[in-house]
């Protein structure tokens, strides 16, 4: 019977219901449970998430969503054939929490009511009167795993890709049981490190493996028939051959120890600026209390407080942008002007070609040719792939024959002869070899006499002018910038850069293969660093030169929490100085006036420096007394070194959209939310600037 509460709820719910929602369908069945080795049979009740769409689009909850959910979920209680429920998603991907697009258009109270509608029938699952069970075998983030969380017991597979809770991330709390259930699971200090330190390093998610360590799974299962595994378990639970113990927590003084620390990663990450990080903090405080019906209303409140702050429509924003622009470059040809792409070659068999050759062999199924100086470095890089594609096999990503045909497509050579004789087939060849004008515009006039006409000529350059590098040659129309970001298979951004004379179906041929290899593409002209270097290098430049000027880098450092993913100077350790200062030597060249060349970061690359940073986690002493105290050193605050940073950065922003770098703001806050890892809740850059009064960009 349905309360009259609960059907107001669900007819409020089908009001602000949209057909923007992609909805996911619960599709409930009755399997019966293995009997045997002292298990009694049952029927459990087995409820399948899935949007209908391939198994790259991940499923997620919006109204209609939801109340698809609670039909099974009824229909499940109802039926006294019915012993257990099973919630589970179709393969790979359980769920990736609410339907952002569709719950912004919900009306004043409309997150309110997709908050109360979650717990509703979520909570179905713990209060329904028969166990049940969630079995995450993929992608779980947000309200996908607090369905999960809602269940009595949680199995996983090992090999999922990526659990979490990211809500912090996007200006939100865990509004669905997240904040209130996970401290009462695996204890407050876990809850912080899943709630508050994941999302704010960058949107770091668990593994499979690594959630069932945290102890958000019972169990954890490998390989394809992870269903099955996970049948045969709950079958032993409910039979009562298999007991699930969960320790005691601690409510007092480790309850306080872990709340200081969240408190201390929300003000770290985030410089204050995060009110969703905050009220994290505040959540996880209060769930303590283990009151259940508190802790639900206590996130209904919270995510209707974060609805109203300015992180979330710039969070909305950030999420459009990902979900639609990512989708449909500005300025990209007809996609019917696209040429086939039967076979890939790659010219260099470093590190990041064979990074390379590992994506393009997964993603586009076809043959790929490594090519270098030498035989020695051709099987090193061929052999990356072949032990990157036997990792995916052990851990139950591809199965044997796949395994074996992804390496029997990927080969080598070195001597002129067979780089000639590999390449003449090839449709498309990208170059990843050193950073230096003379070596790219060598490579090409190389691969080009072994070439037909029509194959595209790619380039990895970071920063380097794709004009000039296809000027001496016979068809410069099929050159195209092709700028991936480190690593290849974790950063989604492809920069696709267009040169005075790359024609359409070039240009169109480039976009295809970035939807192909599943990249964020955008459309770039021809200009010095291109969109994500030439705003960090500004950055970089402005920080080198207030620390130059004075500033110790420690101050510096400090100013940027909550603006920028991580302190310039980690930034810059990461991206590695001599990466840093050859960045900042080209946009010098082109803008002399704008972008500063620090005498420091050059005695630092000279030292052969890796990092600012010691093994202790401080400066490295070493590099601190390269920083040269200038006669009359001026020493900012951290405040004055941000909104100064910042000023500049949004100088370089608008001159980068005079001078038609990109077609708009849009295009420079996607790359640098998905290339640079600036927070969803800042909307990227320029609502960033907005916010703090440096201009107007929308």
């Amino acid at each position: 019977m349905v309360s009259t509460n609960e059907a107001a709820l669900l007819a409020r719910a089908e009001e602000i219901s949209s057909d923007a929602e992609r909805v996911t369908q619960a599709h409930l069945r009755k399997v019966t449970l293995p009997a045997g080795n002292g298990r009694r049979a049952g029927v459990m009740g087995l409820i399948t998430l899935d949007n209908g769409e391939d198994h790259t689009r991940p499923n997620t909850f919006g109204p209609r969503s939801l109340l698809s959910l609670n039909t099974a979920i009824d229909a499940a209680l109802a039926d006294d054939e019915i012993t257990s429920l099973g919630v589970t998603g179709k393969p790979f991907i359980l769920a990736a929490g609410a339907d952002l697009t569709s719950i912004a258009g919900g009306g004043e109270d409309g997150v309110r009511v997709i908050a109360q509608l979650g717990h509703a029938v979520f909570r179905k699952l713990q209060d329904g009167g028969k166990p049940s069970f969630g079995f995450v075998n993929g992608l779980a983030l947000g309200g996908g795993l607090e369905v999960a969380l809602h269940c009595t017991y949680r199995t996983v597979m090992d090999s999922a890709p990526a659990l979490g809770l990211p809500e912090v991330m996007l200006g939100l709390v865990p509004g669905w049981g997240g904040a209130f259930l996970v401290p009462n699971l695996v204890g407050p200090d876990k809850a912080v490190t899943l709630i508050l330190e994941n999302p704010l390093n960058n949107g770091r998610t668990l593994g499979g493996q690594a959630a069932y360590d945290l102890g958000l799974a019972d169990a954890v299962f490998a390989g394809a028939d992870f269903l099955e595994q996970s049948l045969l378990w709950a079958a032993d639970v409910l039979s009562g051959s298999t007991t699930v113990d969960r320790a005691e927590l601690d409510r007092g003084d480790a309850w306080d120890a872990a709340v200081a620390r969240g408190a201390q990663v929300a003000e770290s990450r985030t410089g204050g600026a995060s009110p969703a990080a905050k009220k994290a903090v505040e959540l996880i405080d209060a769930a303590r209390d283990n009151d259940r019906d508190a802790g639900f209303a206590r996130e209904d409140d919270a995510l209707e407080a974060m609805s109203r702050t300015p992180e979330l429509i710039a969070s909305l924003y950030a999420f459009d942008l990902v979900q639609k622009r990512a989708k449909r470059p500005a300025g990209a040809p007809d996609r019917s002007l696209a040429r086939p792409v039967t076979k890939v070659g790659i010219v260099g068999a470093g590190l990041m070609a064979s990074q390379l050759a590992l994506l393009f062999v997964r993603r586009l199924d076809v043959p790929v040719v490594l090519t270098d100086l030498d035989q020695e470095r051709v099987d090193k890089g061929v052999g990356y792939v072949h032990a990157e594609v036997d990792k995916l096999l052990s851990k139950g990503r591809v199965n044997q024959d796949k395994a074996n045909r992804l390496k029997s497509l990927v080969s080598g050579a070195a001597d002129d002869a067979a780089k000639s004789a590999a390449l003449s087939d090839a449709d498309f060849v990208i170059e990843a070899v050193f950073e230096e004008m003379s070596v790219k515009k060598s490579v090409f006039a190389d691969v080009e006499k072994a070439v037909s006409p029509e194959c595209v000529l790619a380039t990895n350059t970071s920063s380097l002018s794709i004009t000039e590098m296809a000027a001496d040659l016979e068809h410069p129309e099929r050159v195209v910038g092709f700028h991936f970001f480190n690593p290849v298979a974790v950063m989604p951004l492809l920069e696709i850069v267009r040169g005075e004379r790359t024609d359409d179906a070039t240009l169109a041929t480039a976009f295809a293969t970035g939807k192909a290899l599943k990249k964020t593409t955008i459309l770039v002209e021809d200009s010095p660093s291109f969109i994500v270097n030439r705003l960090l290098g500004r950055f970089m430049g402005e920080v080198g030169r207030i620390v130059d000027e004075g500033t110790p880098v420690p101050v510096a450092d400090a100013a940027f929490a909550g603006v920028a993913p991580m302190p310039p100077y980690q930034l810059l350790s990461l991206v590695g100085p001599a990466i840093a200062l050859h960045n900042v030597e080209t946009l010098h060249a082109a803008f002399p006036d704008r972008f500063h060349v620090s005498p420091a970061l050059e005695r630092v690359v000279a030292a052969r420096k890796s990092s600012y940073y010691g093994p202790d986690g401080g400066i490295d002493p070493e590099i601190e007394a390269m920083q040269e105290q200038p006669p009359n050193p001026v020493v900012l605050e951290p405040a004055e070194v941000r909104t100064r940073v910042l000023a500049g950065l949004a100088e370089e922003a608008r001159l980068m959209l005079d001078e038609g770098v990109v077609a708009a703001p849009e295009d420079l806050d996607l790359a640098m939310i998905t290339g640079a890892g600036f927070s969803f809740w800042n909307g990227g850059l320029t609502m960033l600037l907005e916010r703090e009064g440096l201009g107007k960009f929308h």
